[in-house]
């Protein structure tokens, strides 16, 4: 929410002498957070003066454009300042260029002189331009950094406030700049304060100061009577509601409006500096009226509505045509304002085309309504059109402004367009708010500070709570603009906002006993420790994707990391789904680094991916209590599988060139590293076998695998992808299921006992086959050396013309102990020789001569 201070400060009577700062420090220690100050017009200096055109004489060039030779006025003592050679004797005013032509002979602007500096550093100064000697610039919005408007340059009113306007006065003062414009960061339950009414009656509440409230009752008595949903009053607009969603509407004709009446300047500015862009007179007062009071209207060209105007349901397949552009097939579960000719606009999101105002409407109709929030919070994600309005619904609007802020929209044009206001037709009425009975020392103990009930009672009805107090207790009924107040504890936030949450200390809650951290949470940090220990280094990506990202990897449609989840309401309508592997998180991280030449990367990531299973609906149990334990279950049945993966990605040069060696390439031994370091952290051995899945390469690709369980994959990614991907060739990658890790991890084990005795060494030459994996053979000869049998270490494979074509020679060591005894040597060479012979049994091993 953007607040002009000068708006604010007409609605809230600030000390004198109070500054933006001290209004942005009382917003942000009791309301919301001000995220920054924006100083509109404070880039302007020197001579920037009202001008009065007095004559233009349009010159077509060459170049197909046609300028202005102008003379304006800007007063006796600026005039005579001129240029020497733009000076002619008897003429008034100074000669400008200017490449305009929404203004006349006549008209005020603004005109910035020579000596004056515009936004960006932009020096006037005398110059020949167009065959003239240009001595100064007629100004657009956007050249003094007040406004986004460039087609036009700015036309000022004759007079302001009663004052008349003078030829040489400063503009600036006519523009109201330099002007403060906040920025508050408005949270979801504070939607009251997405309005120049809320934050005025929050400051006012903060400094103790009146802020003055245009819609809190009716703005004149007597003008219509209200009626009910089913017993709609008679009136010239017929209204009728069929649809709870909408408990007030409010609909008031207007005639007579000039169409070509234009926007008055403040109103203009307030909005434009508000973050809106100026329209039309009735499109701008509407805009107007709502971030003053909080309260989306809109206007229909009363002309092309046919018929009563109807609030209800949209009908399967019924299509609106929306002030977008846009035809949208509506959901039966869209809220719609309708007349006999169908749907005329989408209720609280945005309006229809076919009853939108145009340049020669002169005969509208202003709704004002109170919607379901739930219900326009809805209908716009579902057609993914946010607007002014739906953000204000969403968060809560004041029913009452349904009629007070129609009928200060209808004043406001007939004061600026000479407008005839009729009579309202209101149906519906404000529901009363609910009431709440707490305890005058609950916010005490809270807060965890001492709170008398007198302040309870003075903060709450400074809030516009009505208060009753009944010995310790108070019964509260909260103001229509609070649908935030319902439970004791949200007046228990009131009144901490409003003490100021730099008065409210941090306690820690005490600690219970526990019993620390669970064996997955303990197996987790191992595992990501021994990683990061091992050269790589942790990133966090985003946990979305897209179709794309699965097609540079080259996984196929029938592959499990297909079964997507789509998001309803994405971030990015390019990333639409969670993902289902860390891989296309890295990728962008690799490619990011790359573009700032860091090429040496040794990346990993852990986190959850989510991959869908059969289609379920969670039930939605009520708010009111524990959800029961089958609504849990069927909850839980229907979220996505979401095991928690480590992945990890390699380029470039593992170690660096040095003085005192070659750098070393990166490869995928170094992407089984990884995968290593996470068994071995907890406690469990690693083995590998050849296979073959995207996006590794077919021949450099190994599965992972530990206690018999496939967790992952490792080598290197496939040429194609890292073609695609922009990746470095021979990238390498790993990916593993850390949570099938974990699990299969040994708990709660014995620890073995040191031997103090001697080791016996043995070295074994077994001959296999090639495609015997040596994890197999290794197994077998710990399954073979029984209890003695300490550990067995790979140290030398060969293949060559010794073992014969299609078989490799794998050498072991072998360390042999004993707890109670120093081994002899005929026991070191049984429990060999019975390693041996396992090997040989199962892996056809024979030793090498």
């Amino acid at each position: 929410m953007k607040v002009p201070m000068n708006w604010l400060r007409e609605l809230v009577a600030l000390p004198e002498g109070t500054a933006t700062d001290d209004v942005a420090r009382a917003l942000t220690e009791h309301t919301a957070a001000v995220e920054r100050v924006e100083h509109i017009g404070a880039e302007v200096t020197g001579p920037v003066v009202v001008g009065r055109v007095l004559s233009m004489q349009p010159e077509p060039q060459k170049n197909g454009k046609t300028i202005n030779w102008c003379r304006v006025d800007v007063g006796p003592a600026l005039n005579a300042q001129g240029h020497p050679k733009n000076v002619e004797e008897g003429v008034e005013g100074r000669g400008i260029v200017c490449g305009a032509h929404n203004f006349a002979p006549g008209d005020l602007v603004v005109v910035s002189l020579p000596g004056a500096v515009l936004p960006g550093g932009f020096e006037i100064s005398a110059r020949r331009t167009y065959g003239h000697m240009s001595d100064g610039m007629i100004c657009a919005a956007d050249e003094l950094g007040i406004g986004e408007d460039h087609t036009g340059i700015i036309v000022l009113p004759v007079s302001v406030d009663g004052h008349a306007l003078v030829p040489g006065q400063d503009a600036r003062d006519v523009l109201g700049i330099p002007e403060d414009v906040l920025e508050v960061d408005v949270t979801p339950d504070i939607g009251y304060c997405m309005s120049m009414r809320g934050i005025a009656r929050e400051v006012g509440q903060v400094l103790g100061i009146h802020a003055e409230d245009r819609y809190a009752a009716p703005a004149v008595e007597g003008r219509a009577t209200e009626g009910s949903a089913d017993e709609p009053v008679e009136g010239p607009v017929a209204v009728r509601l069929e649809s709870d969603a909408c408990s007030r509407f409010v609909a008031l004709p207007v005639t007579g409006l000039d169409p070509a009446a234009p926007t008055p300047r403040f109103i203009a500015d307030r909005i434009t500096r508000a973050g809106m862009r100026p329209i039309n007179l009735a499109v701008d007062v509407t805009n107007y009226v709502m971030l003053e009071s909080g309260q989306p209207l809109h206007a229909y060209d009363a002309d092309t509505v046919r018929g009563a105007i109807v609030v209800r349901k949209a009908v399967a397949g019924e299509r609106l045509t929306t002030l977008d552009g846009t035809e949208r097939t509506l959901d039966p579960d869209d809220l719609v304002i309708a007349d006999d000719s169908g749907p005329i606009g989408l209720a609280g999101v945005m309006g229809g085309a076919s009853t939108e105002m145009t340049a020669e409407s002169t005969s509208i109709i202003l709704e004002g309504a109170h919607f379901d929030g739930t219900t326009v919070a809805r209908s716009y994600r579902r057609h993914k059109l946010g607007s002014e309005a739906s953000r204000r619904f969403e968060r809560g609007v004041d029913p009452v402004c349904a009629h007070t802020a129609v009928v200060r929209a209808a004043e406001l044009l007939a004061t600026y367009g000479h407008a005839t206001i009729g009579t309202p037709t209101i149906v519906g009425g404000v529901d009363p708010m609910p009431r709440q009975t707490i305890r005058a020392d609950l916010p005490q103990v809270i807060l965890g500070q001492p709170v008398s009930t007198e302040q309870v009672i003075d903060i709450l009805t400074r809030s516009g709570v009505d208060v009753t107090a009944l010995g310790d207790s108070l019964t509260l009924v909260p103001p229509t603009w609070r649908p935030d107040l319902v439970d004791p504890y949200d007046y228990v936030e009131e009144i901490g906002r409003k003490l100021g949450f730099d008065t409210i200390g941090s306690v820690l809650p005490p600690s219970t006993g526990g019993a620390g951290l669970t064996d997955a949470q303990r197996g987790r940090r191992e595992v990501t420790h021994a990683v990061a220990a091992a050269g790589f280094v942790e990133v966090i990506s985003l946990p979305f994707m897209s179709d794309a990202d699965l097609d540079t990897l080259g996984i196929g449609a029938d592959d499990p990391r297909h079964a997507t989840v789509r998001l309803a309401n994405p971030l990015d309508d390019t990333h639409p789904y969670l993902r289902t592997t860390l891989l296309p998180g890295l990728v962008e991280a690799v490619a990011r680094n790359l573009s700032r030449s860091q090429e040496d990367l040794a990346l990993f990531e852990t986190g959850a991916v989510f991959r869908a299973g059969e289609p379920a609906r969670a039930p939605r149990p009520s708010v009111e209590g524990r959800p029961s334990d089958a609504e849990l279950a069927r909850i839980a049945a229907a979220l996505p599988v979401q095991p928690r993966m480590l992945a990890g990605i390699l380029c470039g040069n593992w170690l660096p060139a040095r003085w005192d060696g070659q750098p070393v390439k990166a490869d995928w031994t170094h992407a089984v590293l990884l995968a290593q370091e996470a068994a071995e952290a907890v406690g469990l051995r690693l083995e590998r076998r050849a296979d073959a899945v995207a996006p590794w390469h077919p021949g450099r690709c190994a599965a992972l695998v530990v206690a018999g369980q496939l967790i992952g994959h490792a080598g290197e990614l496939h040429p194609s992808v890292c073609r695609t991907a922009g990746l470095p060739a021979r990238t390498c990658a790993v990916e593993l299921d850390l949570d099938a890790l974990v699990e299969a991890a040994p708990h709660g084990g014995q620890i073995r006992a040191l031997s103090s005795f001697p080791v016996a060494k043995e070295d074994v030459a077994l001959v296999v086959d090639e495609t015997v994996p040596e994890a197999a053979v290794r197994q077998a000869l710990v399954d073979g050396g029984g209890e003695l049998l300490e550990s067995v270490e790979l140290f030398d494979v060969y293949v060559g013309e010794q073992v014969g074509s299609g078989r490799k020679s794998l050498a072991f060591s072998l360390r042999l102990r004993a707890a109670d005894r120093t081994l002899t040597d005929a026991e070191a060479a049984q429990a060999r020789d019975a390693a041996v012979a396992e090997a040989a049994s199962r892996c056809g091993a024979e030793l090498r001569s």
